[in-house]
């Protein structure tokens, strides 16, 4: 509810044309939003955590960045229906409402989308490992991936093996280049990005952000092992990010996780890479830290 609520303010923000430190005020976004002032509180502390309001003690909060900065995509009409369809599909998978075999015309009848619209969908889908052709060329079928709570939670017990050990792999080297941009990346999700950024692209930055680190090891064992991994959980992954309060936290960790490697700490980095993985696995899977 958080999210859904802080998205919404998001946007009347932008639609109101607010400049940067302009006043906003609880009772005006819970007038607004049509909702009471708890909730839109607890909305704004969050949009504080993730840089887009500021918060003065005894004063409120105000505007953090000016609404022009608050821009999502430019999505045309089309992409943004082949969007909501793309996660449609990948939700109705996840919880078994889609399986078996299936053609463009079966996603186009099913989804309300035409031909093209449904043409382009598969053709995402294809790009990213989801779904394949059958033999002979005939329809479609989804690839093998993730969609149980247990293949999720082993999954992680398979990275929180992986990842740490690749950090101490003898010709692990820190790419200068590469961890200045993930640093970025992470540092624009704490700026905002983390409520901004479409689903797809939210995973894509922290999961690149997972085979940056394992790709410096210099094992390409390793790393190809990560990648699968992230090929696998797209799916249901994309069900964790309809609540994102929790990825300040996540970014924050992997900022420290850059530090510590960056300082030199390599075997407390791979510790705290260990025990950053265990506790995500716990959170997304509700069965609970391990001893």
């Amino acid at each position: 509810m958080t999210t859904s609520i802080a998205t919404r303010l998001v946007d009347l923000i932008r639609h109101s044309g607010l400049a940067e430190g302009a006043h906003v005020t609880e009772q005006w976004a819970a007038d607004a939003l049509e909702v009471s002032r708890t909730p839109v509180r607890k909305a704004m502390v969050f949009l504080t955590e993730v840089g887009i309001l500021n918060r003065v003690p005894n004063r409120g909060f105000f505007l953090a960045r000016g609404a022009d900065t608050l821009t999502r995509p430019d999505l045309s009409e089309d992409t943004d229906v082949e969007q909501d369809a793309y996660f449609q599909i990948a939700d109705d998978y996840v919880g078994g409402r889609f399986t078996g075999s299936f053609t463009a015309a079966d996603i186009s009848r099913r989804y309300r989308l035409t031909p093209r619209q449904a043409d382009r969908v598969l053709a995402r889908m294809d790009g990213e490992d989801l779904v394949r052709r059958r033999a002979g060329g005939r329809g479609w079928e989804f690839q093998h991936v993730l969609t149980t709570v247990e293949a999720h939670d082993q999954s992680y017990r398979f990275r929180m093996i992986i990842e740490p050990a690749a950090l101490l792999e003898p010709g692990f080297a820190v790419d200068t280049e590469a961890f200045g941009r993930h640093r970025r990346q992470q540092e624009a999700l704490l700026r905002g990005d983390i409520l901004l950024l479409p689903r797809a692209e939210l995973f894509q930055v922290n999961a690149s952000f997972h085979e940056m680190l394992v790709g410096c090891s210099g094992n390409q064992f390793l790393l190809d092992a990560v990648r699968r991994q992230n090929r696998l959980r797209r799916l249901i992954e994309y069900r964790h990010q309809v609540d994102r309060s929790r990825l300040t936290h996540q970014a924050r960790e992997h900022l420290h996780l850059l530090d510590l490697v960056e300082g030199g700490g390599i075997e407390e980095a791979s510790a705290f890479l260990q025990d950053h993985l265990n506790k995500v696995r716990s959170l997304k899977t509700g069965l609970g830290p391990e001893a």
